[in-house]
């Protein structure tokens, strides 16, 4: 029993050395979006729909970021496990160029198609054109917003994870003050509104892909930048990343329905959950996103040394250490739901909901506290599947269709939107349990390693 218990205080000791640089990029990450819906918020709750509405869409850079910096980090930390840094460098040049090649469409949507995409969610037409500048602006920085995420998660694979909170660190206090001095028009600043909010997101992304790209390129960092000479680390690479791809547009797809049910309800119960989800981000989000980064690491470096017991173990004890911390975030969110909520709002109708919707969450971070580091345990060994299904199933099943049915079918209105956003948290929670218990996903990364050993130097 010692034995385990050290072993446990071990493992505890490298996820918070790995943890805390990430939970720090994370706080600015989320203070950014937090300090937006801040500004926006005095100008009007219709200003703040129009954001989050636009942040729908916005999000698709975001996951598609995400997906290839999660093949990045599999590949990243499984091969500095084994000790294989060119095969290492060569994936990450290819994710770093198909990032920002796949960007590129994305700005041209923006220029061309903001305002419809904002108007057949059926919002009013004051939404419409104020969400459609917003995201016109953070659609044109789209190749710099994918180029700095899978830059700052192929850093983090080797187990660097203070270079990305940096970069991302001094990107984000760019965006804050440009936000608040451009959208308030502080000082010389002109007051842009919507506009300067937006343009703020742009230049930030821009400064950090430029950092992210300069630091890989340094010798101050174990990456290098290599040109790509095998098929099998592109094919392996787009497997692990297109599944985690799904994964997120499968929850940011349903946002659309889910957004589009909570208009019925009025503008003032959109903006809040906006408002309750941005406040359960800004407290939990550094935790819950920094263990899940955690957990692909240590497992994915485990597994490249050849140890997949260990790193199942290591997968659990992030697993507990996360509950407990995320456990206390829940309670305190349910407990100061009040006095936060008004820091975004003075709106009586918006602020009501808004408690409610934080409160939500906050029942919410138990679950989140099994989700996060079992998924990302097992997209460091490979497995982007299990998480896709969790997602998929949970938002489909539980978000929209319990959510719609106890909500308007049966009549239960908000209490059952309440109802469903719970439960779809807890099926992610329950699906990659059962995956990380009974998967095969240490086979999985076996058998990847043994296909990129075989890559000629």
């Amino acid at each position: 029993m010692e034995q385990r218990r050290d072993r446990v205080r071990d493992v505890w000791r490298r996820t918070l050395s790995l943890s805390w640089p990430i939970a720090i990029q994370q706080t600015f990450n989320t203070l950014m979006r937090t300090i937006d819906v801040i500004v926006t918020g005095l100008f009007s709750p219709a200003a703040v729909a129009a954001v989050g509405l636009a942040d729908l869409y916005a999000q698709i850079p975001l996951r598609i970021g995400l997906g290839l910096g999660t093949g990045a980090i599999a590949l990243s930390s499984q091969d500095t496990g084994r000790g294989a840094a060119s095969t290492r460098d060569r994936a990450i040049t290819q994710a770093l160029g198909i990032g920002f090649l796949v960007g590129i469409p994305l700005t041209l949507v923006g220029v061309t198609f903001a305002e419809p995409l904002i108007a057949v969610l059926g919002a009013a037409p004051g939404v419409v054109e104020t969400g459609g500048r917003y995201l016109g602006l953070v659609f044109a920085a789209a190749p710099m917003r994918i180029v700095g995420l899978v830059g700052a998660r192929s850093l983090q694979g080797t187990g660097d994870t203070r270079t990305p909170m940096v970069v991302n660190g001094t990107a984000n206090v760019i965006n804050i003050a440009a936000t608040v001095g451009l959208g308030l028009g502080l000082g010389p600043l002109p007051e842009l509104g919507i506009v300067g909010v937006g343009l703020a997101t742009a230049i930030s992304r821009t400064v950090e892909a430029v950092m992210i790209t300069a630091a890989i390129a340094s010798e101050r960092t174990d990456l290098s930048f290599a040109r790509p000479r095998s098929l099998t680390i592109t094919r392996q690479l787009v497997a692990v990343s297109l599944p985690n791809f799904a994964e997120g547009m499968s929850t940011s797809l349903a946002n659309f329905p889910f957004n589009a049910l909570l208009l019925t309800f009025g503008t003032e119960v959109t903006a809040a959950y906006h408002i309750g989800r941005r406040i359960y981000q800004q407290f939990s989000g550094p935790l819950y996103r920094s263990y899940s980064v955690a957990a692909s690491i240590v497992v994915g470096q485990t597994l490249g040394e050849g140890r997949p017991d260990d790193a199942r173990f290591s997968g659990l004890a992030i697993t507990a250490l996360s509950i407990l911390t995320l456990g206390l975030a829940g309670v305190v969110l349910v407990a100061g739901a009040v006095p936060v909520a008004r820091l975004f709002t003075s709106d009586p109708a918006t602020l009501e909901h808004a408690v409610s919707f934080t409160r939500v969450f906050g029942v919410s971070m138990l679950f989140f506290g099994v989700f996060f580091p079992l998924s990302g345990s097992l997209r460091g060994a490979g497995d982007t599947r299990t998480p896709f299904y969790a997602r998929l199933t949970g938002t489909v099943g539980f978000l929209l269709g319990f959510s719609y049915l106890a909500g308007i079918t049966l009549g239960y209105g908000l209490p059952g939107v309440y109802a469903g956003i719970v439960l779809s948290y807890a099926w992610w929670a329950l699906i990659v349990a059962v995956g990380f218990r009974w998967g095969d996903w240490a086979d999985k990364a076996a058998t990847m390693m043994a296909e990129r050993a075989d890559v000629p130097e």
